[in-house]
């Protein structure tokens, strides 16, 4: 079973989505914790670089297009959508979107929860919608081929669109959708920016302690052209639970489709040649990203390489 609780706990509301299984030995249960206050976050507290937070802004700016935001399952993505919307949220624009379920209540938007029973699904809601008049559409993934190919259409015909993939980088996302029906050139038309992020445990403001950095860690800035001599680590203490670490925040590699990168999408480059030229181009990727957040001794080496699996 699936569902939902509301909780009040120090004046603060929380949403607990709740999901059970029967297993052999017993119900599963799984909760996840989502706090209501998180609906106004904005970009600039999301984690971005400032060379990421300036690109995404400018992909906002966009009358038209599609964002795509990708990532495993818990990577953020919903938040920075969320971020994405309040940016973009003012009298003048009319944003709807269609989720399942609605994470967050956010006023003067018009949010449609996806609901199969009654054959609301997110490509049933989605054509809804475009008649609609919105300016901005946000999808709250891309499923199948049919969602795929409706928020393509809305965004050749003037609206913003903002979705979500399950893929592990950015340019991946690129062949997920070529894989899953959609001709290249609609990808090359359509896709304005791809945005890939995971979720990275920060070291403990009350332990952290400075540290020389070792030898694999050096070889791993030197890899990736970062300048450090000292990182941080949690020592463990009575506010992080003896863990070290405390609160996330998340890395990210964003990537701006250009005339150059459309050509290669739709001569249908290999997802290594696509990456090499986005690399010429002075663009940052997870593991990077990451390692720059550990030399501003935001967060640390090992987490960073449980999270990102280097190619």
């Amino acid at each position: 079973q699936d569902g939902r609780i509301k909780y009040v706990f120090n004046g603060l509301p929380y949403d607990f989505r709740v999901s059970t299984l029967p297993t052999v030995y017993g119900e599963k249960v799984v909760i996840r914790i989502l706090d209501s206050s998180n609906s106004n976050i904005s970009i600039s507290k999301i984690g971005f670089s400032s060379r990421n937070e300036s690109q995404f802004r400018e992909m906002l700016k966009r009358p038209n297009g599609i964002i795509l935001i990708t990532g495993p399952t818990g990577s953020g993505k919903s938040s920075t959508l969320y971020a994405a919307l309040n940016e973009l949220n003012d009298e003048s624009r009319n944003i709807i979107t269609v989720e399942d379920p609605v994470e967050y209540q956010v006023d003067g938007i018009n949010q449609v929860q996806v609901n199969a029973k009654i054959g609301l699904t997110f490509a049933s809601g989605l054509r809804s919608i475009l008649r609609q008049d919105p300016n901005v559409v946000m999808v709250g993934e891309i499923r199948d081929i049919e969602t795929a190919e409706i928020s393509i259409r809305a965004s050749l015909t003037g609206h913003l669109v903002l979705s979500t993939l399950h893929t592990n980088s950015a340019v991946s996302s690129i062949t997920r959708l070529i894989d899953m029906g959609v001709e290249p050139f609609l990808v090359a038309a359509s896709v304005s920016g791809l945005i890939a992020q995971r979720l990275v445990r920060r070291v403990c403001r009350d332990c952290g302690e400075v540290h020389p950095i070792s030898k694999r860690e050096q070889e791993l800035f030197d890899q990736e052209g970062i300048e450090a001599t000292t990182v941080m680590r949690g020592r463990g203490c009575s506010s992080c639970n003896m863990t070290g670490y405390r609160g996330r925040v998340a890395i990210q590699e964003v990537i701006m489709i250009d005339e150059v990168l459309r050509r290669m999408i739709m001569n249908q480059s290999t997802e290594s040649d696509i990456t090499a030229y986005v690399k010429e181009q002075g663009q940052r990727f997870l593991l990077a990203d990451g390692l720059s957040k550990v030399a501003e001794g935001i967060t640390t080496t090992e987490e960073i390489l449980r999270t990102v699996i280097s190619e």
